[in-house]
């Protein structure tokens, strides 16, 4: 494939298919799509901020009188930085799995400006989330919910585009889907893939992400949008599936030998995967696994997991 620059903005990739690229892919910088077919337009994702999702929208129009109107929005799952500036296109038909459109639900952005506001009272787990989430608005947004779910499959029609819709969750989160558009031989992952960054698994089974990985390389794809991180092919997918099944196998060990999540987290050697972005992300990968090997359906701790990574980043 032509290389794509990763740069800020809206990335041409064929036949009226383009990404929408936010640098550096850290935490709440992710990537957006949009697809055009004569006057008719589907936008892949929304952004973490109003702010943010208002430029977008902007490029988007400067681009083609297409998006103008966005007729329809999917959204590939609950993560915010993936649907908190759906109201900016309110009118669209607004897609996404049945299962993540639930969790959805239960992410008002108001949580997260509250952790913000109440960060200097909370130590090193304020300075990490302060550090991650600082650039991004929250307090302003209406929280905008799908209009239209289904579950694992669904096609749809945007004038002689045919896209396909297939979940693949839970993974990441409760009801991750990859967008594909046979036609361009190019898939929109949404957090299946992370390309430079470290994958973050809130959900799991990891069965169901080393699937989506090998799903994703079983299609006729030269195009990979991952949710964060530059435009790629295949590679990247190996890539993630290859973190894992390296995290797998050095966290299980540690499972069995009776080791703590967190004593397992920290004494991982990394690797040639400490030079990705965030790798102190691996205390969540690690916890999901734990409480998958324990038998444990209890949710993570969001708020003890990111107190935990800010003293990973000091050790």
């Amino acid at each position: 494939m032509e290389k794509i620059n990763y740069t800020k903005g809206l990335h041409r990739i064929g036949n009226d298919v383009y990404a929408y690229t936010l640098p550096d892919g850290s935490w709440g910088w992710s990537n957006a799509g949009l697809v055009v077919d004569g006057d008719k337009s589907l936008l892949i994702d929304t952004l973490f901020d109003l702010d943010l999702t208002g430029e977008m929208l902007e490029t988007m129009r400067k681009t083609t009188i297409a998006a103008e109107t966005i007729d329809i929005l999917v959204n590939t799952h609950a993560n915010g930085d993936h649907f908190y500036g759906n109201e900016l296109v309110k009118d669209a038909e607004i897609i996404s799995s049945k299962a993540a459109a639930i969790e959805m639900a239960e992410a008002p952005p108001q949580v997260l400006g509250d952790v913000l506001k109440m960060s200097s009272e909370l130590g090193e787990m304020g300075e990490y989330f302060t550090h991650c989430f600082e650039k991004f608005k929250f307090d302003n947004i209406t929280l905008t919910l799908p209009t239209k779910t289904f579950e694992k499959k669904l096609d749809i029609n945007l004038g002689n585009k045919e896209i396909k819709l297939i979940e693949v969750g839970p993974t990441h989160t409760e009801g991750d889907i990859l967008v594909y558009i046979p036609h361009n031989k190019t898939i929109f992952t949404g957090d299946i893939i992370f390309h430079g960054g470290t994958p973050i698994m809130w959900k799991g089974p990891v069965s169901n992400w080393l699937n989506a990985c090998d799903i994703i390389l079983d299609m006729d794809v030269d195009i990979v949008v991952p949710g964060h991180g530059p435009v790629s092919d295949k590679t990247c997918v190996v890539s993630v599936k290859e973190y894992f099944e390296f995290i797998i196998k050095e966290t299980k060990k540690r499972f069995d030998s009776g080791m703590s999540a967190v004593d397992a987290a920290f004494d991982i050697s990394l690797g040639k995967y400490s030079t990705l972005l965030d790798k102190e992300r691996i205390i969540i990968n690690v916890d999901t696994l734990y409480r998958e090997f324990g038998g444990d359906n209890n949710p993570p701790n969001a708020i003890d997991l990111f107190g935990i990574m800010a003293a990973y980043n000091k050790k």
